[in-house]
């Protein structure tokens, strides 16, 4: 772990900086005391950096958990045992690797995965866009399409306008045209500008300017819309701070929920971030899932034990890994003890951040999932992609999370359904005078669903025509079409059909014999 030492520390460093100010955001987001977020990113780093079998992924709090964490934390009431829930949702973490379950990411189809991710940065963007401006009349967590004050995201958004903090606005704006300009212009110039990351910049020149802003009394910045992490004097101070779960009520039935509920969508966004991570891995490693699945539950226990958020694997920060060159889990190691060191040493500086400039790089984030040209490429993909995603991205918006995976898990299921129905069979009608010949062959696999189609060519067949019924390439034909088959023989004889079924043993002419193939087939298998 410590041959490729030049690699891995440098990209550490990297993550680090990506993670330091995504760590706060994502917090802010989930309506979470900011500690939480370092607490999870240090945790995910180190605890999960040590157990997990990824090379280069990282993990810590993840921006498509802000929604559920936030919504949530409402609904118990109590920060405290929604920690108990983060505990309990490591605990389910761990024995879905046990009963292996790793493989559970494989079952969701890309246009649904595709759209969990952009409906996830839909609502980033929208929900930031007040903080930006320095409008928060919901708390920086707010994640249904209705607030709490009555309000719903497009009214919040129209009211900003009236509602404006200027000095937050100012530094909002000018954190976004950093980070812009620095990933777009900047990084193509200098090797330097891909190690210092842009939005580490942005929080720097953010709170430089936050401070010369509270000199003039139109441009202050109140603490309201600061960062507030605990300032302790000392270690014993500081852990003075760390909130504890609450297990009174682990075993009610809002608290299981919701740990479910965590522990299933937390696996779910870490295993989709495994595959993507390891298609971005040069060296094109594999990481055991369900080791991973196991890493990520130890990690949530020891996240929702001290005060921490739920924890996944992150596909920004691992990303950033990648880019910088990481060869080995020291990588994300090391991030960890970086942001613990910056907690323990520089808690004061953290306290100047304006939550605006946390605001531009989440928009950043938000736009870097839900990307217009996405979109357009979905589309061009045709119906059978673009409509499960759309669906997808549509219900997480104006729903959740659960909602927008499962309905578009369900219209995906009904997109296959449709396709298996049209695709059960090829089929070709000759134009010579000889009495009509008819060649029906049939897909790979042949089950109840295509019962309906195959039925009513068959039945339509003229009499006096001759079917050519082609199955060589069949490896499973369900009882169900066997049965019609049986039927058919019958009508075929009636109807002066003549039937010629081709196989891998050859041809066979006779109906009786023809019918007890497939019997002989079907039992075979």
């Amino acid at each position: 772990m410590f041959k490729f030492l030049k690699n891995d520390i440098p990209a550490s460093i990297v993550v680090f900086f990506v993670a330091l100010p995504l760590c706060l955001g994502i917090a802010l987001a989930s309506d979470a005391p900011p500690l939480s977020g370092l607490i999870s990113g240090i945790i995910g780093g180190i605890v999960v950096g040590l157990i997990s079998k990824s090379k280069i992924g990282v993990s810590g709090p993840a921006a498509g958990l802000a929604a559920i964490v936030a919504s949530a934390i409402s609904s118990l009431g109590s920060f405290e045992l929604f920690l108990s829930a983060v505990v309990l949702a490591g605990v389910i973490q761990i024995l879905f690797g046990i009963v292996r379950l790793g493989v559970i990411g494989y079952f969701f189809p890309n246009s649904v995965i595709k759209g969990m991710l952009t409906g996830i940065g839909i609502i980033i963007i929208l929900k930031q866009i007040p903080h930006f401006f320095g409008y928060d009349n919901e708390a920086e967590g707010a994640d249904s399409f209705i607030e709490q004050s009555g309000e719903n995201t497009f009214s919040a958004i129209i009211n900003v306008f009236d509602n404006i903090t200027l000095g937050s606005f100012i530094i909002g704006l000018i954190g976004l045209i950093i980070i812009i300009f620095w990933d777009n212009v900047l990084t193509k110039k200098h090797h330097f500008f891909k190690i210092v990351q842009g939005s580490l910049v942005a929080v720097f020149i953010g709170t430089i300017l936050q401070v010369f802003f509270s000199n003039n009394a139109s441009l202050l910045i109140e603490g309201k819309h600061l960062v507030q992490v605990p300032a302790p004097d000392n270690l014993s101070g500081f852990l003075e701070h760390l909130k504890f779960p609450d297990f009174s009520q682990i075993f009610s039935s809002d608290v299981i929920l919701i740990a479910f509920t965590l522990a299933l969508v937390a696996s779910l966004e870490t295993l989709l971030s495994v595959e993507a991570t390891d298609k971005l891995d040069p060296e094109k490693n594999i990481t055991p899932t369900n080791r991973e699945l196991f890493a990520q539950g130890i990690g949530n226990i020891f996240s929702g034990l001290i005060g921490g958020l739920p924890i996944t694997q992150v596909i920004v920060r691992s990303s950033a890994n990648v880019q910088s060159n990481a060869k080995t889990k020291l990588s994300a190691i090391l991030h960890g003890f970086l942001l613990l060191i910056s907690v323990l040493a520089i808690p004061m500086l953290l306290n100047h951040i304006p939550k605006s400039v946390l605001a531009s790089i989440l928009i950043i984030v938000g736009f870097k999932l839900a990307k217009p040209s996405l979109f357009k490429k979905m589309f061009n993909l045709g119906w059978t992609q673009f409509v499960p995603f759309i669906i997808t991205v549509v219900f997480i918006v104006f729903k959740d999370l659960l909602w927008g995976i499962f309905i578009g898990l369900f219209i995906g299921v009904i997109v296959i359904l449709v396709k298996s129905y049209q695709n059960s069979f090829f089929l070709h009608k000759s134009e010579s005078k000889d009495p009509e010949v008819v060649k029906m062959t049939f897909a790979e696999e042949i089950t109840f669903l295509n019962k309906a189609t195959i039925q009513r060519e068959l039945f339509n067949l003229p009499e006096n025509s001759r079917l050519e019924l082609d199955i060589r390439k069949t490896t499973y034909l369900d009882n169900d079409i066997v049965e019609i088959l049986e039927d058919f023989v019958v009508q075929a004889k009636n109807k002066n059909i003549f039937v010629l079924l081709k196989s891998e043993r050859g041809e066979v002419d006779n109906p009786s014999s023809y019918i007890e193939f497939f019997k002989l087939r079907k039992q075979s298998r």
